[in-house]
C-alpha cells in the first residue's frame, strides 16, 4: 500500500506537520487499466451463503463479494495496512472473520503487515487482536465449532530476526493468545493445516529463512514438520526416521484429505526436494516424486491442494496450477498463464463440489465450475500494484506506469467522451514486471519508454506498437548491474537526453541508440553484496531480484543544467554540478543516516537552486524509522523532516510544482 502525507514548510524552519484537512474534499476515482487485477494472497468463501466471497490483495486490502463475484466492496480500508496474508471465516457464524495482514510469499518486493484483526460484523468493522510486530500472518485456522478456538501462523518478518513467530492460539476469542510453537527468531510457519475429523489434531511446517537486500537463504536448522494431538498442547517433530527428505529442509506445503483425513501430503523443500505422503494420519511418509522440478521456486510457491472428494487427486501451485490424478506422479497444466494469469498463490475448493474452484495468482482471481475446463476472469478488482507513475503534457494528460508482473501501460486521465474511460483507452508498451514508463518529450505524441525489471529498458512506438529494446552494454564488456527496480528520468532542459541507472549513470540522446557512461561507480562496490547469483538456499533463485549495489534513485535539476542527484541501493548520495565530470560522495553529511540504506528516492527542488530533497528506508534490515531530509547548500548540510507522525518508512518525495512550502511524502503502510 502506498499511502502519502502532506509536509509543509513554513520558512526555513523545516517543521513537518500533517495536513489531511487540504484534501478532506478529494475523491479518488478509478481510471483503469481493468485488463488486470493485482496479486492474490488468500480467498475465502462462507459456505452457507457461497454468494459471499473474501479475497486479499497482497498490498490492495480485503474485498467482499454478496453476489458470487459479481461485484466487490473493500472492506478494510480504514485500517492502517492494505497487506493481506490471510483470511478465515468462522463458518457455523460466518460474521466472524479473521484477518492476518503481511503476506506470506516473502518475495523482495512483498507487502507487510501489522497483526492480526476480527470482524463481528462480516467485515463492517474490525478490531485489532494483537500480533503488532509479526509483519507476516500466513495461515489462520478456526475450530470447526467453537468460536474462541483460532490458530494463528505467524511467518514473521522477512528481512529480520524477530520474537512474533510461531504458532499461536487462543481459547477465548482472541483476548489472550499463548504462542504454543517456537524455534528461533528466524523460523516462522509456512503452513498448518487441521484434521477435519479431530480439530486436536494438527500438521505445522515451520521455515527458516531470512531476506537481505542483496541475498536469499532458505533452509535452516529452524524448519521442519511438526504433529499435536491434543490442540497444541504438545508437539512431535517429524524426521527422516518417519520418511521425510534427509537433511537440512526448508520450506514446507501441507495438505490433508477431506475424503480420507489419514491421507497427508507435503512438498518439503530439501537438499533433495520431495514431495511426500502418508497413509496413516502422518506417523510414516513415503516419497511420491523427488525428480527435479517437483518443487520449483518453495520460496513463492509452496502450496499444495487436495481434491475434497478424491484424495488422489492433487493440485501444485507454483508459475502456473498443475494436477496430478495419481497422487502426484504424473502432472499436467490445469490452466496456460495464456489463458489465466500465471504465478499462483491460493487455490480454493468448494468442499461439497470440488468442480467449483476460485484461483488466486498475480493477476487476480478466477472462478472455474468444471475443474478447469473453463474460467471466468474478475475484473474489476482494483488490486494491481504501480512501482512508478509519471504523466506527459498532453490535454488531457496521459498517466504511465508499470505493474508487478502485469507489464507496462499509458492511459488517459479523463476523456472527453460521454462514456468515460474505457479500457481501450489503455495500451500496453512492456512486459514484465512493470517499472518505469515514461514519454519520450522528445515526441512525446509518438514515442515513449518502458522498463521492466532489471533496467530491461525499450523505447516504444505509440503509432505502430513496435518495441525496440534499448539497456546499455559496458563498451568494455563488463558486468553492468541494474537494480530489480533501476533509476531511470529523463532530462529537464534537453528533451532528447535520457538517464539510466546501473553501478554507472548511463546517458542517451538518441532513443537509446548509443549510450555513454558519466559516472565512475557511484555504489560502495562491496564485493559481499554482490553474491545475488549464489542466491536462494536450498533452492537456487538467481532471478535478479537481489541484485544490489546499484543506483535506484536519478535527479537531474530542473533549474542548473549539469546538476544531477543520484541515490543508491547502498546508501551513497551522489551529486555532481558539471554534468557527470566530476561527482562528490555526501552521504557522510547527512547526520542520523545509517550506512548501508536504500536511498529511495533523491529529488532536486523546483524552485530553489541548492536545494534538494531526500529519503531513505531501511525495512530490507529491519528497520522502520523514517528518513526525510533537505538541504539548501548542495548537500553540504541537511536539515531532517521526519517527525512522529511519519508512521512508516517511506518511498519517495515530491515537491508542488507551484507552491514551494508543499511537499508530499509517500510512505508504505505496512
Amino acid at each position: 500500500l502506498w499511502s502519502f502525507l502532506v509536509i509543509t514548510l513554513t520558512g526555513f524552519s523545516l517543521g513537518a506537520q500533517e495536513r489531511p484537512e487540504l484534501f478532506g474534499s478529494m475523491r479518488a476515482r478509478e481510471i483503469g487499466p481493468a485488463g488486470m487485477s493485482g496479486r492474490v494472497s488468500d480467498v475465502e468463501v462462507a459456505l452457507a451463503d457461497r454468494n459471499i466471497i473474501y479475497v486479499g490483495g497482497a498490498t490492495g486490502g480485503l474485498f467482499r463479494s454478496e453476489n458470487g463475484g459479481i461485484s466487490w466492496t473493500p472492506v478494510f480500508d480504514d485500517q492502517d495496512v492494505l497487506g493481506i496474508g490471510a483470511i478465515a471465516v468462522f463458518q457455523p457464524n460466518p460474521d466472524i472473520v479473521w484477518v492476518g495482514t503481511g503476506e506470506g510469499n516473502p518475495r523482495n518486493s512483498a507487502g507487510v503487515g501489522r497483526g492480526l484483526f476480527k470482524s463481528i460484523d462480516g467485515g463492517h468493522t474490525w478490531r485489532l487482536m494483537g500480533l503488532r510486530q509479526s509483519e507476516r500472518i500466513h495461515r489462520i485456522i478456526t475450530h470447526p465449532t467453537d468460536p474462541d478456538i483460532v490458530y494463528v501462523g505467524v511467518m514473521g518478518p522477512a528481512w529480520s530476526d524477530g520474537q512474533e513467530r510461531g504458532l499461536y492460539r487462543t481459547l477465548d476469542g482472541g483476548r489472550t493468545w499463548d504462542r504454543i510453537l517456537w524455534q528461533n527468531p528466524r523460523s516462522g510457519i509456512a503452513d498448518v493445516v487441521m484434521d477435519p475429523s479431530n480439530p486436536d489434531k494438527l500438521f505445522a511446517a515451520m521455515w527458516e529463512f531470512r531476506r537481505d537486500p542483496w541475498f536469499l537463504t532458505s533452509g535452516g536448522q529452524g524448519s521442519g514438520l511438526f504433529v499435536t494431538y491434543n490442540g497444541g498442547d504438545s508437539w512431535e517433530q517429524l524426521t527422516s526416521e518417519d520418511g521425510l527428505p534427509e537433511g537440512q529442509l526448508g520450506r514446507i506445503g501441507l495438505a490433508i484429505a477431506q475424503s480420507d483425513p489419514n491421507v497427508v501430503y507435503a512438498l518439503v523443500e530439501a537438499e533433495k526436494s520431495a514431495l511426500i505422503r502418508s497413509d496413516d494420519g502422518g506417523r510414516n511418509w513415503v516419497t511420491i516424486s523427488d525428480n527435479p522440478g517437483i518443487n520449483p521456486r518453495p520460496f513463492y510457491y509452496a502450496d499444495i491442494r487436495v481434491d475434497p472428494k478424491n484424495e488422489n487427486r492433487i493440485y501444485r501451485l507454483h508459475g502456473s496450477i498443475d494436477v496430478s490424478q495419481d497422487q502426484g506422479r504424473n502432472w499436467e497444466t490445469v490452466v496456460p498463464s495464456q489463458i489465466i494469469h500465471g504465478d499462483v498463490h491460493e487455490l480454493w475448493i468448494d468442499p461439497q463440489n470440488p468442480q467449483s474452484m476460485i484461483l488466486g495468482e498475480d493477476g487476480g482471481i478466477a472462478f472455474t465450475a468444471d475443474r478447469g475446463d473453463t474460467w471466468r476472469f474478475v475484473e474489476n478488482l482494483p488490486l494491481a500494484q504501480f512501482y512508478h507513475i509519471s504523466v506527459d503534457n498532453a490535454l488531457p494528460f496521459n498517466i504511465y506506469g508499470g505493474l508487478q508482473d502485469n507489464g507496462s501501460w499509458y492511459g488517459p486521465s479523463t476523456v472527453w467522451e460521454n462514456k468515460g474511460i474505457l479500457n481501450a483507452h489503455w495500451f500496453r508498451v512492456g512486459g514484465g514486471d512493470g517499472f518505469s514508463v515514461m514519454p519520450d518529450f522528445s515526441d512525446p505524441d509518438h514515442f515513449g519508454y518502458s522498463m521492466s525489471q532489471g533496467g530491461n529498458l525499450q523505447h516504444f512506438d505509440k503509432v505502430t506498437g513496435a518495441r525496440r529494446s534499448i539497456r546499455p552494454v559496458h563498451p568494455d564488456g563488463d558486468e553492468l548491474r541494474f537494480n530489480w527496480n533501476a533509476g531511470l528520468t529523463s532530462d529537464p532542459f534537453q528533451t532528447e537526453k535520457i538517464y539510466l541507472g546501473s553501478q554507472y549513470l548511463h546517458q542517451s540522446t538518441d532513443q537509446g541508440r548509443s549510450w555513454e557512461i558519466i559516472s565512475p561507480d557511484l555504489t560502495t562496490d562491496d564485493p559481499a553484496k554482490q553474491r545475488y547469483f549464489e542466491s536462494g538456499g536450498l533452492t537456487g533463485d538467481a532471478s535478479g531480484a537481489e541484485t544490489h549495489t546499484t543506483i535506484i534513485s536519478i535527479g537531474p535539476s530542473f533549474l542548473e543544467e549539469g546538476l544531477i542527484w543520484v541515490g543508491t541501493d547502498d546508501g551513497n548520495v551522489q551529486i555532481t554540478q558539471d554534468g557527470g565530470n566530476s561527482w562528490e560522495n555526501v552521504r557522510d553529511s547527512i547526520g542520523g543516516l545509517p550506512h548501508g540504506i536504500w536511498i529511495s528516492d533523491v529529488q532536486p527542488s523546483k524552485h530553489q537552486t541548492g536545494r534538494a530533497y531526500l529519503v531513505a528506508e531501511d525495512h530490507r534490515r529491519g528497520d522502520w524509522t523514517p528518513h526525510v531530509y533537505v538541504t539548501e547548500d548542495y548537500g553540504l548540510t541537511w536539515t531532517s523532516l521526519a517527525s512522529e507522525n511519519i508512521d512508516a518508512f517511506v518511498h519517495a518525495i515530491e515537491e508542488d510544482p507551484e507552491n514551494p512550502n508543499l511537499l508530499f511524502l509517500g510512505t508504505e503502510f505496512g
